[in-house]
């Protein structure tokens, strides 16, 4: 039966992922992917070669008809994500939700996601957090950062080398005394970690050369590391 495997990739390191993953990358007719040269570097690295069918957020909308007129021929898709499981801040949800709605089987592969696995080394309350992904650019920004100042759980954020800094500096507006980690480049040979208040980190970021992608996770109110 024509199904589409929603299958976890690394977050940086080749090799972390399953036995199962690497199966089902290699028996599916072709492989959904936001970038081929990003996806490639692990099929190559795995000796997978499969048809690649890009899909981002500016062709969303038809490669979405090319991959149902794939699955009604009988083919099988994969779906992969540049790092860590696909429609988690990452496209792919509208696929697989019109997957769904046509008939069409929807499984996948468990594995590797940047958010749970900070979470799980940051030493934070995890029986209860809210998970914000990227905050908005611009429109909505200041609202949200409003709101998420009253929220009581642990908070997570992702966050682009482009905007670090600025969240860190919107953190010590709205929720200064709020204990913070910043993880870089996890699982990665350059992996970096940074805790303490925002103000603090931000004083110890403006000394680097700050490059990759962020994951920030923060305290829920009165948590201190002890």
């Amino acid at each position: 039966m024509s199904k589409i495997n929603v299958i976890a990739s690394p977050i940086g390191n080749l090799k972390d992922i399953t036995h199962r993953a690497i199966e089902e990358l290699t028996n599916a007719d072709f492989i959904i992917c936001e970038d081929t040269r990003v996806t490639g570097k692990l099929l190559k690295h795995y000796g997978i070669k499969n048809e690649l069918v890009v899909l981002n957020a500016r062709n969303e909308e038809r490669r979405i008809e090319t991959i149902l007129h794939k699955l009604e021929s009988g083919q099988t898709g994969a779906l992969v994500s540049d790092a860590g499981t696909p429609c988690i801040s990452d496209p792919g949800e509208r696929l697989v939700n019109k997957v769904i709605a046509e008939g069409f089987e929807v499984t996948g592969v468990p594995g590797a996601n940047a958010a749970i696995f900070a979470l799980s080394i940051s030493g934070m309350p995890s029986e209860s957090f809210i998970f914000e992904g990227f905050l908005p650019n611009k429109k909505g920004r200041q609202k949200k950062l409003k709101l998420l100042a009253e929220e009581e759980r642990t908070i997570i954020f992702y966050e682009s080398m482009y905007r670090i800094e600025k969240l860190l500096n919107e953190l010590s507006e709205y929720m200064p005394q709020r204990y913070t980690a910043v993880f870089r480049e996890l699982t990665k040979m350059f992996e970096e970690r940074w805790e303490g208040y925002p103000k603090d980190i931000l004083e110890n970021l403006n000394s680097k050369v700050i490059k990759g992608e962020f994951v920030v996770i923060i305290s829920p109110p009165d948590w201190k590391r002890t």
